[in-house]
Protein backbone atom coordinates (compact mmCIF):
# COMPACT_ATOMS: atom_id res chain seq x y z
CA UNK A 1 0.00 0.00 0.00
CA UNK A 2 0.84 3.36 -0.63
CA UNK A 3 3.31 2.87 -3.08
CA UNK A 4 4.34 6.02 -5.37
CA UNK A 5 4.03 5.75 -9.14
CA UNK A 6 5.70 8.29 -11.09
CA UNK A 7 3.95 11.45 -11.93
CA UNK A 8 2.43 11.38 -15.19
CA UNK A 9 1.45 14.33 -17.51
CA UNK A 10 -2.10 12.84 -16.87
CA UNK A 11 -1.99 13.83 -13.46
CA UNK A 12 -0.88 17.40 -14.47
CA UNK A 13 -3.65 17.79 -16.62
CA UNK A 14 -5.69 16.78 -13.84
CA UNK A 15 -4.34 19.65 -11.51
CA UNK A 16 -5.75 21.51 -14.45
CA UNK A 17 -9.19 20.32 -15.16
CA UNK A 18 -9.30 20.72 -11.34
CA UNK A 19 -8.40 24.40 -11.39
CA UNK A 20 -10.97 24.72 -13.85
CA UNK A 21 -14.18 22.51 -12.23
CA UNK A 22 -13.48 24.08 -8.37
CA UNK A 23 -14.42 27.20 -9.95
CA UNK A 24 -17.97 25.89 -10.92
CA UNK A 25 -20.09 25.23 -8.05
CA UNK A 26 -22.72 22.57 -8.81
CA UNK A 27 -25.28 24.17 -6.51
CA UNK A 28 -26.57 27.82 -5.46
CA UNK A 29 -27.36 29.25 -1.89
CA UNK A 30 -30.71 28.87 -0.68
CA UNK A 31 -32.43 31.33 0.95
CA UNK A 32 -29.33 33.70 1.37
CA UNK A 33 -30.67 36.90 1.69
CA UNK A 34 -28.79 39.65 3.11
CA UNK A 35 -26.02 37.04 3.43
CA UNK A 36 -25.54 36.73 -0.51
CA UNK A 37 -22.35 39.45 0.30
CA UNK A 38 -20.63 37.16 2.84
CA UNK A 39 -21.33 33.82 0.74
CA UNK A 40 -19.42 35.46 -2.74
CA UNK A 41 -16.90 35.67 -0.46
CA UNK A 42 -17.38 31.87 0.85
CA UNK A 43 -17.24 30.72 -2.68
CA UNK A 44 -14.01 32.73 -3.56
CA UNK A 45 -12.03 30.78 -0.17
CA UNK A 46 -13.61 27.60 -0.92
CA UNK A 47 -12.36 27.81 -4.29
CA UNK A 48 -8.72 29.30 -2.92
CA UNK A 49 -8.07 26.57 -0.69
CA UNK A 50 -9.53 23.97 -2.75
CA UNK A 51 -6.57 24.65 -5.21
CA UNK A 52 -4.21 25.07 -2.46
CA UNK A 53 -4.93 21.75 -0.80
CA UNK A 54 -5.20 19.95 -4.04
CA UNK A 55 -8.61 18.44 -3.06
CA UNK A 56 -10.79 17.34 -5.97
CA UNK A 57 -14.07 17.53 -4.50
CA UNK A 58 -15.44 19.45 -1.18
CA UNK A 59 -19.46 19.65 -0.49
CA UNK A 60 -20.42 22.60 1.85
CA UNK A 61 -22.99 23.29 4.14
CA UNK A 62 -23.98 26.43 5.80
CA UNK A 63 -27.22 26.70 8.26
CA UNK A 64 -27.85 29.89 10.08
CA UNK A 65 -30.94 29.95 12.91
CA UNK A 66 -32.16 27.31 11.12
CA UNK A 67 -32.01 28.47 7.68
CA UNK A 68 -30.01 26.69 5.04
CA UNK A 69 -27.55 29.64 3.55
CA UNK A 70 -25.67 27.05 1.11
CA UNK A 71 -25.64 23.56 0.74
CA UNK A 72 -23.38 23.59 -2.23
CA UNK A 73 -20.56 20.80 -4.01
CA UNK A 74 -17.24 22.02 -5.53
CA UNK A 75 -15.17 20.10 -7.70
CA UNK A 76 -15.05 16.45 -8.63
CA UNK A 77 -16.78 13.43 -6.74
CA UNK A 78 -15.07 11.67 -8.85
CA UNK A 79 -12.19 12.34 -11.04
CA UNK A 80 -12.30 9.20 -13.12
CA UNK A 81 -15.78 9.76 -14.66
CA UNK A 82 -15.95 13.17 -14.19
CA UNK A 83 -18.56 13.71 -11.93
CA UNK A 84 -19.21 17.29 -10.06
CA UNK A 85 -19.85 17.22 -6.22
CA UNK A 86 -23.09 18.13 -5.57
CA UNK A 87 -25.55 18.26 -2.11
CA UNK A 88 -26.30 14.18 -2.60
CA UNK A 89 -22.91 13.25 -3.27
CA UNK A 90 -22.42 10.63 -0.85
CA UNK A 91 -18.86 10.64 1.86
CA UNK A 92 -17.62 8.11 3.88
CA UNK A 93 -18.39 9.87 7.41
CA UNK A 94 -14.92 8.57 9.51
CA UNK A 95 -14.93 9.54 12.69
CA UNK A 96 -18.01 12.20 12.53
CA UNK A 97 -20.13 8.91 13.00
CA UNK A 98 -19.18 8.51 16.20
CA UNK A 99 -21.67 11.36 16.87
CA UNK A 100 -24.05 8.65 16.19
CA UNK A 101 -22.76 6.04 17.74
CA UNK A 102 -23.24 8.27 20.72
CA UNK A 103 -26.80 8.98 20.64
CA UNK A 104 -27.47 5.25 19.68
CA UNK A 105 -25.54 4.44 23.09
CA UNK A 106 -27.58 6.90 24.85
CA UNK A 107 -31.39 5.64 23.49
CA UNK A 108 -30.50 2.35 25.27
CA UNK A 109 -29.59 4.12 28.32
CA UNK A 110 -32.44 6.01 28.61
CA UNK A 111 -34.35 2.32 28.02
CA UNK A 112 -31.81 0.86 30.71
CA UNK A 113 -30.22 -1.33 28.95
CA UNK A 114 -27.31 0.08 28.81
CA UNK A 115 -25.75 2.64 32.16
CA UNK A 116 -23.00 4.86 31.39
CA UNK A 117 -21.71 4.21 34.97
CA UNK A 118 -21.73 0.18 34.08
CA UNK A 119 -18.73 -1.44 34.60
CA UNK A 120 -18.30 -3.03 30.35
CA UNK A 121 -17.16 -6.25 31.96
CA UNK A 122 -20.98 -6.51 32.59
CA UNK A 123 -20.85 -6.42 28.91
CA UNK A 124 -17.07 -8.52 28.41
CA UNK A 125 -17.52 -10.82 31.37
CA UNK A 126 -14.12 -12.85 29.86
CA UNK A 127 -12.10 -9.61 29.38
CA UNK A 128 -8.96 -8.87 31.55
CA UNK A 129 -8.50 -7.97 34.87
CA UNK A 130 -6.95 -4.37 34.29
CA UNK A 131 -10.55 -3.89 32.36
CA UNK A 132 -12.57 -3.92 35.54
CA UNK A 133 -12.43 -0.15 35.82
CA UNK A 134 -13.42 0.74 32.38
CA UNK A 135 -17.26 2.17 32.45
CA UNK A 136 -19.10 2.72 29.63
CA UNK A 137 -18.32 6.17 30.19
CA UNK A 138 -15.01 5.72 29.58
CA UNK A 139 -15.42 4.47 26.30
CA UNK A 140 -17.73 7.75 24.88
CA UNK A 141 -15.28 10.05 26.12
CA UNK A 142 -11.68 8.67 25.13
CA UNK A 143 -10.66 7.95 29.12
CA UNK A 144 -10.85 4.38 29.10
CA UNK A 145 -7.26 3.58 28.70
CA UNK A 146 -7.59 1.06 26.22
CA UNK A 147 -5.28 1.77 23.54
CA UNK A 148 -6.27 2.74 19.03
CA UNK A 149 -6.43 -0.29 17.32
CA UNK A 150 -5.51 1.70 14.23
CA UNK A 151 -2.00 2.34 16.13
CA UNK A 152 -1.13 -1.29 17.14
CA UNK A 153 1.42 -2.70 14.56
CA UNK A 154 3.55 -5.89 14.52
CA UNK A 155 2.17 -7.14 17.64
CA UNK A 156 -0.35 -9.71 18.53
CA UNK A 157 -2.87 -7.24 18.61
CA UNK A 158 -1.96 -5.37 15.03
CA UNK A 159 -5.31 -5.05 13.19
CA UNK A 160 -4.78 -6.34 9.07
CA UNK A 161 -7.22 -3.50 7.37
CA UNK A 162 -7.53 -5.96 3.92
CA UNK A 163 -8.70 -9.14 6.53
CA UNK A 164 -12.50 -9.94 7.18
CA UNK A 165 -13.20 -9.79 11.26
CA UNK A 166 -16.46 -11.05 13.14
CA UNK A 167 -17.04 -8.55 16.21
CA UNK A 168 -16.05 -11.52 18.68
CA UNK A 169 -12.31 -11.28 16.20
CA UNK A 170 -12.32 -7.39 17.46
CA UNK A 171 -13.16 -7.77 20.89
CA UNK A 172 -10.19 -10.57 21.12
CA UNK A 173 -7.77 -8.21 19.45
CA UNK A 174 -8.83 -5.29 22.01
CA UNK A 175 -8.41 -7.73 24.96
CA UNK A 176 -4.85 -8.17 23.60
CA UNK A 177 -3.81 -4.14 24.09
CA UNK A 178 -2.37 -3.33 26.94
CA UNK A 179 -4.14 -0.43 28.89
CA UNK A 180 -2.02 3.01 28.24
CA UNK A 181 -3.61 4.42 31.73
CA UNK A 182 -5.84 3.87 34.39
CA UNK A 183 -9.13 4.42 33.26
CA UNK A 184 -10.57 8.05 34.28
CA UNK A 185 -6.73 9.54 34.53
CA UNK A 186 -6.22 11.07 31.11
CA UNK A 187 -7.19 11.28 27.63
CA UNK A 188 -6.17 9.45 24.19
CA UNK A 189 -8.39 8.92 21.12
CA UNK A 190 -9.14 5.53 21.01
CA UNK A 191 -11.48 4.13 17.81
CA UNK A 192 -11.08 0.63 19.69
CA UNK A 193 -13.49 1.98 22.47
CA UNK A 194 -16.27 2.88 19.53
CA UNK A 195 -15.92 -0.24 18.49
CA UNK A 196 -16.49 -2.14 21.61
CA UNK A 197 -19.45 0.37 21.87
CA UNK A 198 -20.59 -1.10 18.20
CA UNK A 199 -20.59 -4.49 20.40
CA UNK A 200 -22.68 -3.71 23.43
CA UNK A 201 -25.14 -1.85 21.46
CA UNK A 202 -25.98 -5.41 19.18
CA UNK A 203 -25.27 -7.01 22.76
CA UNK A 204 -27.88 -5.15 24.57
CA UNK A 205 -30.64 -3.81 21.57
CA UNK A 206 -30.22 -7.09 19.41
CA UNK A 207 -29.55 -5.30 17.06
CA UNK A 208 -26.29 -4.57 15.15
CA UNK A 209 -25.79 -1.23 15.49
CA UNK A 210 -26.16 0.21 11.75
CA UNK A 211 -29.91 -1.23 11.52
CA UNK A 212 -30.35 0.45 15.08
CA UNK A 213 -29.40 3.95 14.00
CA UNK A 214 -31.29 3.14 10.27
CA UNK A 215 -34.45 2.39 12.44
CA UNK A 216 -34.21 5.11 15.16
CA UNK A 217 -31.87 7.93 14.17
CA UNK A 218 -31.28 8.13 10.04
CA UNK A 219 -35.14 7.64 9.75
CA UNK A 220 -36.73 9.83 11.82
CA UNK A 221 -35.12 12.69 10.77
CA UNK A 222 -35.01 11.78 6.97
CA UNK A 223 -31.70 11.61 6.72
CA UNK A 224 -32.90 9.44 3.61
CA UNK A 225 -29.26 8.27 2.55
CA UNK A 226 -27.40 7.85 5.31
CA UNK A 227 -26.05 4.08 6.00
CA UNK A 228 -23.02 1.96 6.66
CA UNK A 229 -20.54 1.81 4.16
CA UNK A 230 -20.76 -1.33 1.50
CA UNK A 231 -18.65 -1.58 -1.66
CA UNK A 232 -21.08 -4.61 -2.66
CA UNK A 233 -24.47 -2.31 -3.11
CA UNK A 234 -25.24 -0.14 -5.24
CA UNK A 235 -25.04 3.31 -3.96
CA UNK A 236 -26.74 6.08 -6.10
CA UNK A 237 -23.94 9.34 -5.91
CA UNK A 238 -21.15 7.80 -4.37
CA UNK A 239 -17.81 9.41 -4.30
CA UNK A 240 -14.21 8.22 -4.64
CA UNK A 241 -11.85 8.91 -2.05
CA UNK A 242 -8.31 9.59 -2.95
CA UNK A 243 -4.57 10.25 -1.61
CA UNK A 244 -1.59 11.76 -3.04
CA UNK A 245 1.33 9.92 -3.15
CA UNK A 246 4.79 12.28 -3.82
CA UNK A 247 1.98 15.03 -5.50
CA UNK A 248 0.39 12.18 -8.04
CA UNK A 249 -3.31 11.27 -7.38
CA UNK A 250 -3.95 7.76 -6.49
CA UNK A 251 -7.45 6.04 -5.44
CA UNK A 252 -8.25 5.24 -1.57
CA UNK A 253 -6.69 2.05 -0.21
CA UNK A 254 -8.75 -0.89 0.02
CA UNK A 255 -9.80 -1.92 3.12
CA UNK A 256 -12.01 -5.10 4.24
CA UNK A 257 -16.04 -4.63 3.91
CA UNK A 258 -16.12 -6.15 7.72
CA UNK A 259 -13.76 -2.89 9.24
CA UNK A 260 -15.80 -0.85 6.71
CA UNK A 261 -18.75 -1.28 9.31
CA UNK A 262 -17.65 -0.66 12.53
CA UNK A 263 -18.93 1.64 15.28
CA UNK A 264 -15.82 3.91 15.29
CA UNK A 265 -17.03 5.99 12.08
CA UNK A 266 -18.18 3.74 8.90
CA UNK A 267 -21.02 5.31 7.46
CA UNK A 268 -22.16 7.04 4.36
CA UNK A 269 -23.10 10.86 4.80
CA UNK A 270 -24.09 13.22 2.11
CA UNK A 271 -24.63 16.78 2.67
CA UNK A 272 -28.46 16.98 2.70
CA UNK A 273 -27.78 14.01 5.69
CA UNK A 274 -25.53 16.24 7.80
CA UNK A 275 -28.14 19.05 7.33
CA UNK A 276 -30.84 17.02 8.14
CA UNK A 277 -28.56 15.87 11.37
CA UNK A 278 -28.12 19.86 11.97
CA UNK A 279 -31.87 20.36 12.11
CA UNK A 280 -32.36 17.17 14.49
CA UNK A 281 -29.43 18.38 16.56
CA UNK A 282 -31.61 21.75 17.03
CA UNK A 283 -34.63 20.57 18.04
CA UNK A 284 -33.34 18.44 20.78
CA UNK A 285 -34.81 15.36 18.81
CA UNK A 286 -34.81 11.84 19.37
CA UNK A 287 -33.20 11.80 23.33
CA UNK A 288 -34.09 13.63 26.38
CA UNK A 289 -32.96 16.77 27.06
CA UNK A 290 -31.33 15.82 29.74
CA UNK A 291 -29.44 13.18 27.62
CA UNK A 292 -28.41 15.60 25.27
CA UNK A 293 -26.83 17.77 28.32
CA UNK A 294 -24.75 14.29 28.85
CA UNK A 295 -23.41 14.29 25.51
CA UNK A 296 -22.13 17.88 25.09
CA UNK A 297 -20.54 18.25 28.57
CA UNK A 298 -16.50 17.81 28.63
CA UNK A 299 -15.41 15.21 30.61
CA UNK A 300 -13.75 15.38 33.99
CA UNK A 301 -10.69 13.49 34.77
CA UNK A 302 -9.78 11.75 38.02
CA UNK A 303 -7.77 14.64 38.76
CA UNK A 304 -11.07 17.01 38.81
CA UNK A 305 -10.06 18.77 35.97
CA UNK A 306 -11.83 18.94 31.90
CA UNK A 307 -11.14 17.67 29.01
CA UNK A 308 -12.54 19.41 26.54
CA UNK A 309 -14.45 16.05 25.01
CA UNK A 310 -18.16 14.87 25.67
CA UNK A 311 -19.66 11.59 24.12
CA UNK A 312 -18.57 11.95 20.52
CA UNK A 313 -18.29 15.43 20.58
CA UNK A 314 -15.63 18.23 20.98
CA UNK A 315 -16.24 20.84 23.18
CA UNK A 316 -14.93 23.88 23.55
CA UNK A 317 -14.94 27.88 23.12
CA UNK A 318 -14.15 30.33 20.80
CA UNK A 319 -14.32 33.85 21.58
CA UNK A 320 -16.53 33.00 24.05
CA UNK A 321 -18.79 30.63 22.12
CA UNK A 322 -19.63 27.25 23.06
CA UNK A 323 -17.97 25.01 20.25
CA UNK A 324 -19.06 21.47 19.38
CA UNK A 325 -17.34 20.29 16.47
CA UNK A 326 -15.71 16.84 15.15
CA UNK A 327 -13.59 15.44 12.12
CA UNK A 328 -13.50 12.55 10.37
CA UNK A 329 -10.70 10.60 8.56
CA UNK A 330 -11.07 7.51 6.57
CA UNK A 331 -10.24 5.59 3.23
CA UNK A 332 -9.54 9.14 1.30
CA UNK A 333 -12.05 11.11 3.18
CA UNK A 334 -11.75 13.82 5.28
CA UNK A 335 -14.72 15.33 7.17
CA UNK A 336 -16.33 18.06 9.92
CA UNK A 337 -18.84 19.38 11.38
CA UNK A 338 -18.78 22.78 13.59
CA UNK A 339 -21.77 24.27 15.75
CA UNK A 340 -21.26 27.39 17.06
CA UNK A 341 -24.07 27.79 19.63
CA UNK A 342 -23.75 31.23 20.42
CA UNK A 343 -23.95 31.96 16.86
CA UNK A 344 -26.43 29.50 15.95
CA UNK A 345 -24.56 29.05 13.04
CA UNK A 346 -23.41 25.10 11.54
CA UNK A 347 -20.72 25.02 8.94
CA UNK A 348 -20.48 21.21 7.30
CA UNK A 349 -17.61 20.76 5.24
CA UNK A 350 -16.92 16.79 3.45
CA UNK A 351 -13.86 16.04 1.28
CA UNK A 352 -12.90 13.98 -0.49
CA UNK A 353 -9.17 13.64 -0.12
CA UNK A 354 -6.83 12.24 2.97
CA UNK A 355 -4.46 15.09 2.73
CA UNK A 356 -7.38 17.66 2.54
CA UNK A 357 -7.60 19.75 5.88
CA UNK A 358 -11.72 20.20 6.53
CA UNK A 359 -10.98 22.03 9.46
CA UNK A 360 -9.16 24.92 7.68
CA UNK A 361 -12.38 25.04 5.55
CA UNK A 362 -14.73 25.65 8.18
CA UNK A 363 -12.47 28.06 10.44
CA UNK A 364 -12.15 30.37 6.99
CA UNK A 365 -16.17 30.65 6.72
CA UNK A 366 -17.28 30.81 10.02
CA UNK A 367 -14.48 34.14 10.16
CA UNK A 368 -16.28 35.26 6.80
CA UNK A 369 -19.84 35.07 8.41
CA UNK A 370 -19.24 35.79 11.51
CA UNK A 371 -16.16 37.95 12.29
CA UNK A 372 -15.76 37.14 15.80
CA UNK A 373 -15.42 33.73 15.58
CA UNK A 374 -12.11 34.28 12.93
CA UNK A 375 -8.93 32.50 14.20
CA UNK A 376 -6.42 35.43 15.05
CA UNK A 377 -2.64 34.59 13.23
CA UNK A 378 -0.61 33.41 16.33
CA UNK A 379 2.10 35.75 16.90
CA UNK A 380 4.76 35.56 19.20
CA UNK A 381 4.76 36.15 22.81
CA UNK A 382 6.39 36.26 26.00
CA UNK A 383 8.71 32.98 27.09
CA UNK A 384 8.51 32.94 30.66
CA UNK A 385 9.84 28.84 31.18
CA UNK A 386 12.99 28.58 29.91
CA UNK A 387 13.21 24.90 31.17
CA UNK A 388 10.66 24.21 28.38
CA UNK A 389 12.14 26.05 26.32
CA UNK A 390 15.12 23.60 27.25
CA UNK A 391 13.77 20.84 26.71
CA UNK A 392 12.13 21.44 23.03
CA UNK A 393 15.81 22.07 21.95
CA UNK A 394 16.96 18.78 23.28
CA UNK A 395 14.18 17.40 21.78
CA UNK A 396 14.83 18.67 18.87
CA UNK A 397 18.06 18.11 18.50
CA UNK A 398 17.17 14.14 19.44
CA UNK A 399 14.81 14.08 16.90
CA UNK A 400 16.87 15.30 14.18
CA UNK A 401 19.35 12.62 15.15
CA UNK A 402 17.08 10.10 15.32
CA UNK A 403 17.53 9.47 19.12
CA UNK A 404 14.40 9.83 20.80
CA UNK A 405 13.97 7.97 23.55
CA UNK A 406 10.21 6.06 23.45
CA UNK A 407 10.88 6.10 27.22
CA UNK A 408 10.35 9.73 27.30
CA UNK A 409 6.62 9.30 25.20
CA UNK A 410 5.30 7.16 27.63
CA UNK A 411 1.85 8.53 26.96
CA UNK A 412 2.39 9.06 23.11
CA UNK A 413 0.85 6.34 20.92
CA UNK A 414 2.76 3.12 20.06
CA UNK A 415 2.48 4.20 15.91
CA UNK A 416 4.85 7.49 16.96
CA UNK A 417 7.72 5.04 16.83
CA UNK A 418 9.90 4.03 14.43
CA UNK A 419 7.66 5.76 11.89
CA UNK A 420 6.44 8.94 12.92
CA UNK A 421 9.79 9.72 14.69
CA UNK A 422 11.48 8.73 11.45
CA UNK A 423 9.21 11.13 9.06
CA UNK A 424 10.35 13.91 11.87
CA UNK A 425 13.89 13.19 11.88
CA UNK A 426 13.71 13.55 8.14
CA UNK A 427 12.07 16.48 8.06
CA UNK A 428 14.60 18.19 9.99
CA UNK A 429 17.55 16.94 8.38
CA UNK A 430 15.84 18.54 5.08
CA UNK A 431 14.79 21.62 7.29
CA UNK A 432 18.34 22.87 7.95
CA UNK A 433 19.75 24.48 10.84
CA UNK A 434 17.09 26.38 13.24
CA UNK A 435 17.44 29.82 13.29
CA UNK A 436 14.83 31.06 15.18
CA UNK A 437 12.35 29.73 17.49
CA UNK A 438 9.21 31.54 19.42
CA UNK A 439 6.74 30.50 21.68
CA UNK A 440 3.36 31.16 20.20
CA UNK A 441 1.08 29.59 22.62
CA UNK A 442 0.44 28.10 26.54
CA UNK A 443 -2.86 26.35 27.25
CA UNK A 444 -3.73 23.64 29.68
CA UNK A 445 -5.50 20.65 28.32
CA UNK A 446 -6.30 18.52 31.09
CA UNK A 447 -3.81 17.99 33.19
CA UNK A 448 -1.35 18.63 30.56
CA UNK A 449 0.49 21.83 29.26
CA UNK A 450 0.71 22.59 26.03
CA UNK A 451 3.20 24.79 24.26
CA UNK A 452 3.16 25.82 20.18
CA UNK A 453 6.07 27.21 19.22
CA UNK A 454 7.14 27.97 15.01
CA UNK A 455 10.51 27.16 14.54
CA UNK A 456 12.36 29.07 11.81
CA UNK A 457 15.33 28.19 9.16
CA UNK A 458 16.44 30.39 6.59
CA UNK A 459 13.40 29.32 4.01
CA UNK A 460 11.05 28.37 5.89
CA UNK A 461 9.11 27.62 8.98
CA UNK A 462 7.91 25.03 11.18
CA UNK A 463 5.13 24.52 13.87
CA UNK A 464 6.02 22.21 16.75
CA UNK A 465 3.52 21.27 19.76
CA UNK A 466 5.42 20.26 23.05
CA UNK A 467 2.69 18.82 25.88
CA UNK A 468 3.61 17.94 28.87
CA UNK A 469 2.03 15.70 31.72
CA UNK A 470 2.34 16.38 35.38
CA UNK A 471 4.92 13.45 35.49
CA UNK A 472 6.94 15.66 32.93
CA UNK A 473 7.07 13.29 30.36
CA UNK A 474 5.63 14.24 27.00
CA UNK A 475 2.11 13.93 26.12
CA UNK A 476 2.15 15.42 23.30
CA UNK A 477 4.95 16.03 20.07
CA UNK A 478 4.09 16.92 16.54
CA UNK A 479 5.83 18.88 13.60
CA UNK A 480 4.02 20.84 11.19
CA UNK A 481 4.31 23.04 8.15
CA UNK A 482 3.38 26.52 8.71
CA UNK A 483 0.19 27.28 6.90
CA UNK A 484 -0.63 30.26 5.22
CA UNK A 485 -3.10 32.98 7.50
CA UNK A 486 -6.71 32.41 6.50
CA UNK A 487 -7.90 34.65 4.02
CA UNK A 488 -11.45 35.46 2.99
Amino acid sequence: MNIARRITNRHTRWLLCLAVIAAVPSAVPKGAGDDAPGLDRVDAFVRAEMARQKVPGVAVAIVKKGAVLAAKGYGLANVEHNVAVSPDTIFQSGSVGKQFTSTAVMLLVEEGKIGLEDPITKYFPDAPAPWRGILVRHLLTHTSGIPDYEEAKDGPASVDLRRDYTEDDLRRFAYKLTLEFPPGSRWNYSNTGYVLLGIIIHKTSGQFYGDLLHDRVFTPLGMKTARIISEEDIVLNRAGGYRLVKGALKNQDWVSPTLNTTADGALYLSLRDMIAWDKGLRAGAILKPASWAQVNAPVTLKSGKPYPYGFGWSVDTLNGSVRLHHGGSWQGFKTYISRYLGEDLTIIVLANLAQSVPERFVDGIAGILAPPLARPELKPIRDTEPEVRARLDGLLRLAREGRLSPAEFAYLRAGFFPDVAKAYQERLTKFGAIQRVSLLERNELGDDRVYRYEIGSATESLIVTLGLAPDAKVSLFSIRSKEPPLVG
